[in-house]
């Protein structure tokens, strides 16, 4: 290589969750196994996607010199559906990767670092032609509506290709797309017909390629290097970043003369940079700042076709992929690939479920086009123009959308067939994502949930044209057994798991009635998840702690606009006893016959003769219980009803450690170790006193008196928890100390002054002699940002020199304890 020659680098990183909502309410409930976390969305956010957001940079002391955003200097690509949650669930972390993006659209001659992705990770060689087609437009359009412009490159699932698929990608416009080596399996010189067998260890895969197609259209192909992204995901290389740099920087000073520039790259799993491996957005952020240092460049694909465009050809290995050594068939059969479990276990499961969902997807488009012909202008063409509505279910937009899709102006059955059938269609879409056979057994996570979007798809066909879709499912997922004990076939796996899920209408306005009935909430109208519930009329009694509650619903799905009055009536006997009759369609006539006759019989003081009337008008499945309200609210309702409970408990261990405080003490001196009952106590009743130092704490607003009493009181707690030997490991009062810190540090970068900084202190204090650890990241975020800003002294809020002089010791104190470079903070 030329001694001046530039030298280029792009780490890929390929961020994706599937899709986990449940079908039916379009959220993502609560996963008890990614604890303390509510779901794994929430909790891979924390440990990579914000973390990679804000990266740290290090001395080897550990002292903090930057915060770094990695999506600026890497190629990136997020699964659509994993964006549609973090734009709500984590906005500041979205922001941050949308605006990353921008920035190396600027600092890269227009060529942004993300690039889109087929939808929900369907395996496109194994999708229908019309199916893929709508992935890839899908991708496409969801990245046009969050980054703001054309994508130049698209990710496909698990780098699955075939030539149909390349076709798919050009026709959309993207220029390049990322493999594996081993995806490769010829080259040929630009007007040489000889073409060179290759294999992962021959192909240099430090060359942009061109893939020719029969359709006269071409698509850039980027062979990743191979054992470095094995190094990564699995051999321990993100334990140093400068091993990282070094051996990427080493790739890229590998020189072919007659090449021209080359790009060093690697492509992984970005769950490797924080999820996979903890700290590995550090290795990330040291790594890229080590390249950069060396003289390597990072850009992105994109850059680099523009400064060096592919002069070699390549054919690809038809149906290949990265993570399956035997082509797609990780999806479809029992190749062998597998990600861990016993030895003895079989993934001959996967045939069945895949067999299972084809055979519903033919029964799907069947209807799709019999039934949503009758209503859509073009139906496939309306399929793939409904993104618009997945991304914005204004009833603006949906109206616009059947304006321009109906086959003339629908009234609202038609609208309700029309979006049923589009419904149907975007479920048996998701019901195909790949990570439903990545795993190891059909009782799986990640297999139900596919089997939940089957349901859901087959429930909305059978609504639209009055088939048995479900059945013809379910028999044939019989066909497929987990490997685990007690979990049974396919189709016990589908009737245990996904069925009970299963909503209508009815369900939500018995959901409505049950957890409103220990709320305050009085409001007429009131959204719940996907749908909408209005309140027509209603009455309420109350006699000997049961309570009676009559009411008349209107309920609309907000996707389909599905619509139907209900006449309801509830009794609640207390703490988790609710007995609830739904019935839909009945007139408001003899809704209110049913009123009558149910508080005539309420008023006589009768609950058997209350029952036994609610019995005479509801059977069958109209009846409704605690069980069937939603998973969030029915664990809000277990916990009021335990309350009480609890309660008893808590005062007890409030009482005894307030009471008993010099028997702890005496203990503690004499040597004799404290019973668990004594500590636990002991820990409880700290922790409670700690919450209202913290409160305080928090409040505080400068005075000197109030905060030294207030630390004072922390110093007594934190004397108390040494004495007795009691860490006080407590999540709620974690999370009030790092928002106090958090409140005080905001007011500090408000108006900086003395008072935060003595509260901050104080907090910092509690915490450590409590063994409280609070929430360094978040608190790091920041506090660096204020502390580091050139200008923040010179807004100090006192004219005495002296105390100037006390605020900047101070806050340089603050630094040193968030563990800073002090040479960063800011001194004016």
């Amino acid at each position: 290589m030329k001694p001046h020659e530039p030298r280029y680098a792009c780490i890929h990183g390929h961020f994706y969750q599937p899709p986990r909502e449940n079908p039916w309410l379009e959220a993502v409930e609560v996963e008890d196994s990614a604890a303390p976390y509510h779901d794994w969305n929430e909790r891979i956010a924390a440990e990579c996607y914000a973390a990679n957001a804000a990266a740290r940079l290090q001395t080897s002391e550990g002292r903090l010199t930057a915060i770094v955003c990695n999506y600026e200097r890497i190629s990136f690509n997020f699964g659509p559906t994993l964006l549609t949650w973090m734009e709500k669930a984590d906005p500041a972390t979205y922001r941050a990767i949308l605006e990353a993006d921008r920035a190396s659209v600027a600092r890269l001659g227009g060529h942004g670092n993300a690039i889109a992705q087929a939808y929900n990770h369907v395996i496109l060689p194994l999708a229908s032609p019309r199916d893929r087609a709508t992935q890839v437009r899908w991708g496409k359009a969801d990245f046009e509506k969050r980054f703001g412009r054309e994508p130049e490159g698209m990710w496909l699932p698990e780098a699955a290709v075939d030539t149909p698929t390349l076709e798919a990608l050009a026709e959309e416009g993207m220029r390049f797309a990322i493999l594996s080596p081993r995806q490769a399996e010829a080259v040929a010189l630009p007007d040489d017909d000889e073409w060179t067998a290759v294999d992962e260890h021959s192909l240099d895969p430090a060359a942009a390629y061109r893939c020719e197609l029969p359709s006269g259209r071409e698509v850039a192909l980027f062979f990743y290097d191979g054992p470095m992204a094995q190094a990564i995901a699995f051999g321990g290389l993100l334990y140093d970043g400068g091993a990282f740099a070094g051996r990427l920087a080493d790739l890229a000073a590998t020189a072919d003369p007659d090449a021209g520039p080359r790009l060093a790259h690697v492509a992984t799993d970005g769950e490797s940079y924080g999820h996979h491996h903890r700290f590995g957005d550090m290795a990330l952020a040291y790594a890229l700042r080590r390249l950069e240092e060396e003289g390597v460049e990072p850009v992105n694909y994109a850059r680099f076709l523009e400064l060096s465009p592919p002069r070699r050809r390549v054919r690809i290995r038809e149906r290949s992929s990265w993570s399956c050594f035997h082509g797609v068939e990780r999806w479809r059969a029992d190749c062998g690939c597998k990600t861990g479990g016993p030895a003895h276990w079989s993934q001959a499961w996967r045939g069945a479920l895949r067999g299972a969902l084809d055979g519903l997807k033919e029964r799907l488009d069947a209807v799709f086009e019999g039934h949503g012909g009758r209503v859509l202008a073009d139906p496939w063409a309306a399929r793939d123009a409904y993104v618009r509505v997945v991304l914005d279910r204004s009833p603006a937009s949906v109206d616009a959308f059947l304006a321009e899709q109906g086959k003339g102006t629908l009234d609202p059955a038609g609208q309700v067939a029309a979006l049923r059938a589009l419904e149907m269609q975007r479920n048996g879409m998701l019901m195909f994502t790949s990570c439903g056979w990545f795993f190891d057994d059909m009782a799986g996570l990640e297999a139900v949930q596919v089997m939940k979007y089957a349901c859901r798809a087959a429930r909305l066909g059978a609504a639209l044209s009055g088939e048995d879709l479900e059945g013809p499912l379910v028999r044939a997922l019989a066909a497929g057994r987990s490997n685990q004990p007690g979990e049974g076939d396919g189709e016990s796996i589908y009737r245990r798991r996904v069925q009970p899920l299963a909503v209508d209408l009815r369900r939500v306005a018995a959901h409505h009635a049950i957890t409103r009935m220990l709320e305050a909430d009085s409001t007429d109208e009131r959204d719940v998840y996907a749908y909408a519930v209005r309140r027509l009329e209603g009455s309420s009694a109350e006699h000997g702690g049961t309570r009676l509650v009559t009411g008349r619903f209107r309920v609309t799905s907000r996707l389909t606009r599905d619509s139907t009055e209900v006449a309801l009536a509830m009794l609640y006997f207390g703490g988790h006893d609710f007995r609830c009759g739904v019935r839909a369609d009945g007139s408001p006539g003899d809704y209110r016959e049913l009123r009558r006759a149910l508080f005539e019989t309420f008023d006589r003081r009768s609950l058997s003769d209350v029952v036994t009337t609610l019995e005479r008008h509801f059977s069958g499945d109209e009846w409704f219980s605690l069980r069937d309200a939603f998973l969030e609210e029915r664990r809000g309702i277990l916990d009021c009803v335990v309350h009480d409970t609890l309660q008893t408990f808590r005062t007890a261990h409030l009482r005894f450690y307030r009471e008993h405080g010099r028997l702890l003490g005496y203990l503690a001196e004499a040597n004799y170790p404290l019973p668990d009952a004594f500590r636990s106590a002991a820990a409880y009743g700290l922790a409670r006193e700690a919450e209202v130092v913290v409160e305080r704490l928090a409040r505080a607003a400068g005075e000197d008196g109030a905060t030294e009493t207030l630390r004072e009181d922390a110093h007594r707690l934190a004397a108390q928890a040494l004495e007795w030997g009691v860490r006080v490991t407590d999540e709620p009062l974690r999370r009030k100390l790092t928002e106090a810190v958090l409140r005080q540090i905001r007011r500090f970068g408000e108006e900086p002054s003395a008072a935060p900084l003595a509260a901050l202190h104080a907090l910092l204090d509690l915490g450590r002699d409590l063994g409280v650890d609070f929430d360094l990241w978040r608190v790091q975020n920041d506090a660096f940002g204020i502390l580091t800003e050139p200008s923040w002294p010179s807004r100090i809020a006192s004219a005495d020199e002296e105390a100037r002089i006390g605020v900047l010791e101070s806050a340089m104190r603050l630094g040193d304890r968030l563990h800073f470079v002090l040479e960063r903070v800011s001194r004016g």
